[in-house]
């Protein structure tokens, strides 16, 4: 299902995405309006990327003319979106019979966020102002009329929505009555009549996840007690009553993913759980009882979290496992699905796939098909005749034999953890040359890992003759909780530690110059940029700090509402400042403090609108290290959030940072 994003057992999810801080007064720009760089200025360093290139910024950062291809739930309609001249994508729909092409969702000044079919003449999709993350949820005919925003609220956010197949109802979550916490509504997606489901009374053990069944019936309910424990309930069907089947703490793992509904046995659900192993894995289990019923699948290595069942067509049998190990791994389970992955692992061999769309008999399916070397291709898989059609090439102009290879890397940290990660390298390098370095801590942290596949950063930085670090640190999510967990209270220490002997891996082995090496990242690795500034100040050329934290105390402070409840988790991940012990640390890792030991050229973006890391976090280092008398250039997009999603935007940037290095890495 499309629009598929439970938040059921959320706080893992919720907290590994950053913790989002204050949205911005709409009333005059954000932060200060006098510290950012002249246009001109920052044009200067364009210069410095001189070379006979293949390829420009624009072949790896302009969107694709056309993307996002979905079928009709009827298969009659081809829906995707497509580029204009101004750079505006908008969502049209293909009549499969007659070719007739409508324009159903016109994208203005804000982005489209996603979209899909809520049924076969309809279509949502979701979309925020300027990167604030205040999202709402619209609905519009498949010819652009009766066009209806379903969240008309301001200052309220949706963070959960499930269509309710064969119905006109969608079920979300809105912060509408209280901003701290999230409560059901079903609304009525033809009339936008809205009906709330469930009271969420208690700010301060506050529900903060739901289940519902494919009928859009509320099946359980996880509450989060005193911010630390996960409490789950599930409905008795036979009285009615919700009853506590489970009680955890919040670093572990029992997350109903959704019923069996492919069982006679209507109290069976598909678990993720490691509260009896390091690993998470998938179990049956039975809510009634509260028991397991058997083992789904587990790796030894690797957390396993995500299955795909079927449609109604073949009664919700388990289609695939599916977890991120060295690559993106599937194993088929139904009869069905076996036959397909069959097809396609023939065709596309060591190639990543995946069925991202279809309708609802499984006449056709739409394949995604990427790699380390190839951004992305969409095929059609006629499940009649077997046969395979090239429908769309997202990138033509890229081509794979250009393309450098991501390469898994492993290695021991100082302290004897073993550290996975990858590392992408330019041409020079397979041939004996030592390539500089731009090392790309992820952000997060915790929860969040980087993965195998394309990266256009990787590429253009490739393009360039430098290769791209990525490490995969404690507190990394994926290679079990203990691995998590060891990385909590260790955010600016021993988490860059990992990334420090990463890079003294790489120099090891010989790809690397050890004296032209950048850190650059977005998010927390824009705090690991500035840290690693600091940290190890002869290590690195350059930085390139992307809307990072630079204050921990600041950053902590501007927490909006809705993130008040999980404040106690957030001082158990990085650091409790009511306590004057982990102040001190909090302190001691706090970029902002610590500007005397920043040596190297550092270049700071910022979205002015960003509601995880707001502008003042930038504002804050910028003035700090001008303060000292070195210029710092100021990237600032007053139409831009967490990270820039508008294409002119994101290519301004990298059309910067590429000067930025370049003009680092030469210096004599």
């Amino acid at each position: 299902m499309n629009l598929n994003t439970k938040i059921f057992g959320a706080a893992q999810v919720v907290l590994s995405a950053i913790m989002i801080n204050a949205q911005t007064s709409t009333a005059k720009l954000p932060g200060d309006p006098t510290l950012p760089s002249s246009k001109e200025s920052l044009e200067k360093m364009v210069s410095f990327d001189k070379g006979n290139f293949k390829y420009k910024v624009e072949d790896y950062f302009a969107r694709p003319n056309a993307s996002q291809f979905k079928i009709s739930p009827d298969g009659q309609y081809l829906s995707y979106k497509e580029k204009d001249k101004d750079k505006k994508n908008h969502v049209y729909v293909k009549e499969l019979k007659t070719g007739k092409i409508t324009k159903a969702i016109v994208e203005k000044d804000d982005l489209i966020g996603g979209y899909g079919w809520l049924d076969k003449k309809r279509l949502y999709y979701t979309q925020d102002k300027g990167g604030n993350e205040n999202t709402h949820m619209y609905a519009v005919d498949i010819d652009g009329k009766n066009l209806k925003d379903l969240t008309p609220f301001e200052g309220v956010t949706l963070n959960f929505a499930d269509i309710i197949k064969d119905t006109e109802f969608v079920i979300v979550a809105l912060n509408k009555n209280n901003k701290q916490i999230f409560e059901p509504y079903k609304i009525n997606f033809n009339t936008g009549e809205m009906t709330q489901l469930y009271e969420n009374k208690d700010v301060n053990n506050p529900i903060d996840g739901y289940l519902f069944d494919k009928d859009g019936n509320m099946r359980g309910y996880t509450v989060l007690e005193n911010g630390l424990t996960t409490k789950t309930y599930y409905k008795d069907l036979t009285t009615g009553k919700f009853n506590l089947i489970k009680s955890t703490d919040w670093k572990n793992t029992f997350s109903i993913i959704g019923l069996n509904d492919n069982s006679k046995n209507k109290d069976e659900a598909y678990v993720v759980t490691n509260l009896d192993s390091d690993k998470a894995r998938i179990v049956l289990y039975d809510l009634k009882k509260n028991a397991i019923i058997k083992e789904v699948y587990s790796n030894p290595v690797y957390d396993v979290s995500s299955i795909s069942t079927a449609r109604k067509n073949r009664n919700y049998e388990l289609d695939y496992i599916s977890y991120t190990g060295v690559k993106g791994e599937i194993i088929p389970v139904s009869k069905f699905y076996k036959e397909v992955h069959d097809k396609l692992k023939s065709e596309f061999k060591d190639k990543e796939f995946s069925v991202v769309s279809s309708d609802d008999n499984e006449n056709k399916l739409l394949v995604v098909v990427g790699s380390d070397k190839l951004y992305g291709t969409y095929y059609e898989y006629d499940t009649k005749s077997k046969q395979l059609k090239l429908l769309y090439n997202l990138m033509p102009q890229l081509k794979e034999e250009d393309m450098a290879e991501m390469k898994p890397i492993e290695f021991k940290s100082r302290d004897g953890l073993t550290i996975r990660g990858y590392i992408t390298l330019p041409k020079a390098a397979a041939d004996g040359k030592k390539v500089p370095l731009i090392v790309n801590p992820h952000g997060g942290p915790q929860g969040i890992r980087d993965e195998w596949g394309f990266n256009p950063e990787d590429q253009l930085f490739a393009s360039r003759g430098y290769a791209t670090l990525h490490v995969n640190f404690r507190i990394s999510g994926g290679y079990g909780k203990e691995f998590q967990h060891i990385g909590y209270k260790q955010i600016g220490r021993k988490a860059m530690d990992d990334v420090e002997d990463g890079v003294k891996y790489v120099i090891e082995q010989g790809w690397v110059d050890k004296d032209k090496i950048a850190i650059y990242g977005g998010s927390h690795g824009g705090y690991a940029t500035l840290m690693g500034l600091i940290k190890t100040p002869d290590l690195y050329t350059c930085g390139v700090d992307y809307v990072g934290v630079s204050n921990i105390f600041t950053f902590f402070e501007s927490f909006p509402e809705y993130w008040k409840p999980y404040k106690e988790m957030v001082k158990q991940i990085w650091y409790d400042l009511d306590n004057p012990e982990e102040a001190k640390i909090a302190k001691e890792v706090s970029p902002v403090f610590h500007i005397d030991k920043i040596k190297k050229p550092l270049f700071v973006v910022q979205g002015a609108n960003d509601p995880r890391v707001n502008i003042n976090e930038s504002d804050q280092i910028v003035k700090a290290i001008r303060a000292k008398g070195v210029e710092v250039p100021y990237m600032v997009k007053y139409d831009e959030g967490h990270g820039f999603k508008k294409e002119p935007s994101r290519i301004e940037l990298y059309r910067y940072m590429l000067g930025f290095f370049a003009e680092n890495f030469n210096k004599k």
